[in-house]
């Protein structure tokens, strides 16, 4: 425990002291504040208009403000999270540090977690900007805190599952911007598996859309954390490690 948060501070480190954190800071803070700005603009409008026409009871802020906010962030994530994974390992070996690393006597599951691990915390520091949106929104409403904390929670394990799959791509090349761009292909592939439902309802477009990890967000949006969803994110995260894992130990024995 104790190498993985060494490594773990190690690659905290790195990253506030280069623009990386501070530019996705800025990107994340901009973004969210842009999306929340609009869907409370509209859900004030609707709610103004709902009043004039006698519907107020429709209202519902958790429905029309909260969930909507987690698609967008969602989506914006689906781009940042390759950023945040593209440098953990194919920085080391664009350096040449990465045999040195494959040498030193912490063992490999130690590395791949502590690397992952603060992937995970940088991508919770851009989370927590929602909370200064989420602020004005208890100050000025009556939003149910239970789906705005599941919410954050669901959209947090989903990001530490396309960390560890972002993590594993890059350890394959020493490009980072390669990893990045296969770390996205890969996110939107898992991001549009559910558009198979469209199709039909057969027993692939079920796995298919199982496999979707968009389709697993919708119960914590409404304050439901469900078994299966757990399961599926947790998995998806221990094949991600994993794989990973296997590929550094490649690269030892290369070493």
């Amino acid at each position: 425990m104790r190498n993985i948060w060494t490594i773990c501070r190690r690659e905290l480190y790195s990253y506030f002291v280069s623009p990386v954190a501070w530019v996705l800071l800025t990107i994340f803070a901009f973004l969210s504040g842009v999306f929340t700005y609009i869907i409370t603009a509209s859900f004030v409008r609707f709610s103004l208009e709902g009043q004039m026409s006698g519907q107020a009871s429709t209202v519902n802020v958790n429905e029309q403000v909260i969930a909507p906010l987690f698609s967008n962030i969602a989506v914006v994530g689906l781009f940042l999270i390759p950023l945040i994974s593209m440098r953990l390992f194919a920085e080391e070996k664009r350096q040449g540090t990465i045999e040195l690393l494959a040498t030193s006597p912490v063992r490999d599951l130690e590395v791949v977690i502590g690397k992952w691990l603060s992937a995970v915390i940088m991508y919770a520091a851009l989370l927590a900007v929602l909370l200064i949106d989420f602020s004005f929104l208890f100050m000025y409403g009556r939003p149910d805190w239970r789906p705005v904390a599941t919410g954050l929670f669901g959209i947090l394990i989903q990001g530490a599952c396309l960390l560890s799959l972002g993590t594993f791509i890059s350890t394959l090349t020493r490009n980072q911007i390669v990893a990045g761009a296969i770390g996205f292909a890969l996110s939107l592939v898992l991001w549009i598996l559910n558009w198979t439902t469209s199709f039909g309802n057969s027993d692939t477009v079920q796995v298919l859309n199982y496999l979707s990890i968009v389709s697993h967000m919708d119960g914590f949006s409404r304050g439901v954390i469900d078994t299966k969803d757990l399961i599926y994110y947790l998995s998806m995260i221990f094949i991600g490690l994993f794989l990973t894992a296997r590929s550094l130990e490649t690269s030892r024995w290369k070493a």
